[in-house]
């Protein structure tokens, strides 16, 4: 069981009204502390070897232990073994795991036995996808954009219009494509529990951007930026 609760970190609290941020694909401990400076909720780490972003967590295990204890340290991963999940659930290291493939609804089940927070991605393609994933024993599903032969961390939006009128009994968390330039109007559109941005903060592939993570936070939560930011981010 884990040292530090799901249910006692910011980012979980689901009573809160506070518009939760996610920052994805972290690699370096530098970038790690830049991002909770920033005012991030969540970290996430993947573990999908497949990907860009991929670390080996046995590495890296020392520094992202000593983050703050209030921020959200999840695990994401494509399509992973039931043992590997379990592994990252038992553990201290990770407060959640964010699963990105074609999981079932009994794997996530498999999983309810370490009372952490699982997070089930769906690549929107259609609304129909969504009814598919609606009754799965998760703490919330996190909508990313499709395409072909990635999962995730494209750079690219999915019609926000499609969420229109969509109503879930978990947090909706929203990704695919936001930057600061248009992270409000996506939480103006809709309305959800949390943002996850992982390219659009990247000043190269990988690497984080400190100036654009404050900034992308500052704007999802709907805070002024001074006349001088706002003539950049508009040009």
């Amino acid at each position: 069981m884990s040292a530090n609760p799901f249910n006692l970190k910011r980012f979980f609290l689901r009573h809160s009204d506070r518009l939760r941020v996610k920052i994805c694909g972290v690699k370096k401990e530098a970038d790690a502390i830049a991002a909770v400076e920033c005012g991030a909720d969540a970290l996430g780490f993947n573990l999908y070897p497949g990907s860009k972003r991929f670390i080996q967590w046995q590495k890296e295990a020392a520094w992202i232990q000593e983050l703050p204890p209030e921020i959200s340290r999840i695990a994401v991963a494509v399509n992973p073994a039931l043992e590997e999940a379990c592994q990252w659930l038992e553990m201290d290291l990770f407060d959640g795991l964010q699963l990105h493939g074609e999981e079932s609804r009994e794997f996530c089940e498999s999983l309810l036995r370490f009372r952490k927070p699982v997070v089930k991605t769906v690549r929107l393609r259609n609304v129909g996808l969504l009814e598919q994933v609606r009754a799965y024993p998760v703490f919330g599903l996190l909508i990313d954009s499709y395409q072909e032969g990635s999962f995730g961390g494209t750079g690219k939006r999915f019609d926000w219009t499609l969420l229109r009128g969509v109503e879930l009994e978990k947090p909706l968390i929203v990704s695919g494509g936001l930057t600061p330039e248009n992270v409000a109007d996506a939480v103006c559109q809709m309305r959800p529990y949390a943002v996850d941005v992982a390219s659009g903060v990247e000043s190269k592939e990988g690497f984080k951007d400190r100036e654009r993570m404050r900034d992308f936070i500052l704007a999802a939560r709907g805070q002024d930026l001074t006349p001088k930011k706002q003539k950049k981010l508009r040009s």
